[in-house]
């Protein structure tokens, strides 16, 4: 198991040196002039010109890749045009709400989607898993962002119970930072108020995410179950007269969760991804809604930074997966 956790690791590195260089040269070669959008229209050209060569924009492409690669290893993530803010600092700053968001939006599809999902192979082909299995299928086809409007305009334009956007009121203080979770901080300072603020405002955005992966997990898990409950070792388990709990419990749940870990796993990245549209819908400060703001203005290296960040995290999480993948089936441990 440690030598199959540290080739994963050593087969990282190639990974993300692959994918700075992918992403450094699709962003050179889109059309558009960043530094004159930062400079403003009113910018002279010699304004422009000091602007390019600080930003080293007058060097040849593979210079500045190079010096971008190195500069990675000494924690420099290269500098924002617009803002001219360390790209590094800024993503510490937006990330910590970005996985609040979508650590909520996992957990409620992972609390909700495998009891359904055992639910719903249980008493399969009954009235209840017709019913769940339809709702299921509501939920793959939902587009997000279209989702989010819809909880807004039920849960805070008529029924009033949820504030419309943000991640804390403007004239409230947030609590004292120590994760960067407004939820945790909160606990953490016991501040129940703090709590069922931050809460408040991070259930209609996480349930708009979370709503496709719960039902992806849902029949993800019902089909395993069904697999699982269809082996041999089940059937006599029922001939010996175990009861239908302890056989869910001690066989069937942890041999159906080992497909379903995969895609929990996989939903985590998909998850980060699209936060870029539910973020732009609640005004969710987190690095969604960073990307969008710079992408707008053609802020490269803030999109680079994003999208590495994210693969990063998305990459550790398939190693996690995989380890517990081979601590439910040992056979997988290569």
């Amino acid at each position: 198991m440690i030598q199959m956790i540290l080739r994963r690791l050593l087969l990282l590195i190639p990974t993300l040196i692959g994918l700075t260089l992918l992403l450094f040269v699709i962003s050179r070669l889109l059309p558009g002039d960043p530094v004159g959008l930062a400079a403003g229209p009113n910018a002279s050209a010699e304004l422009i010109a000091r602007m390019r060569a600080e930003f080293g924009f007058d060097d040849p492409l593979w210079l500045r890749y190079w010096h971008y690669l190195t500069g990675l290893l000494s924690g420099d993530w290269g500098t924002s045009v617009f803002t001219r803010r360390p790209v590094f600092q800024d993503v510490l700053t937006y990330l910590p709400a970005t996985l609040e968001l979508v650590f909520s939006a996992l957990l409620i599809a992972v609390v909700i989607g495998i009891p359904l999902g055992l639910l719903t192979a249980v008493y399969r082909n009954g009235p209840l898993d017709y019913f769940i299995r339809t709702l299921a299928l509501g939920g793959v086809a939902m587009p997000r962002f279209f989702l989010g409007l819809l909880l807004q305009l039920a849960f805070v334009a008529w029924l009033g119970w949820l504030p419309l956007s943000g991640r804390f009121p403007f004239l409230e203080i947030p609590p004292q930072s120590v994760t960067g979770f407004y939820t945790i901080d909160a606990l953490l300072a016991g501040d129940i108020r703090a709590f069922g603020i931050a809460v408040s405002h991070l259930i209609l955005p996480a349930t708009a995410m979370a709503l496709s992966p719960l039902a992806t997990i849902m029949r993800m898990m019902r089909a395993s179950t069904i697999e699982v409950l269809g082996q041999d070792y089940i059937l006599n388990a029922r001939a010996l007269g175990l009861s239908q709990r302890l056989i869910i419990g001690k066989y069937v749940l942890k041999n159906a969760m080992s497909a379903t870990l995969t895609v929990i796993g996989l939903y985590v990245s998909w998850l980060l991804g699209g936060t870029v549209l539910v973020e732009t819908v609640f005004d969710w400060p987190g690095l969604g809604l960073f990307a969008t703001q710079a992408i707008l203005t053609q802020d490269f290296m803030p999109v680079i930074g994003v999208t590495l960040v994210i693969a990063i995290i998305y990459l550790l999480t398939m190693l996690v997966v995989d380890i517990l993948y081979g601590v439910l089936n040992p056979k997988v441990r290569l």
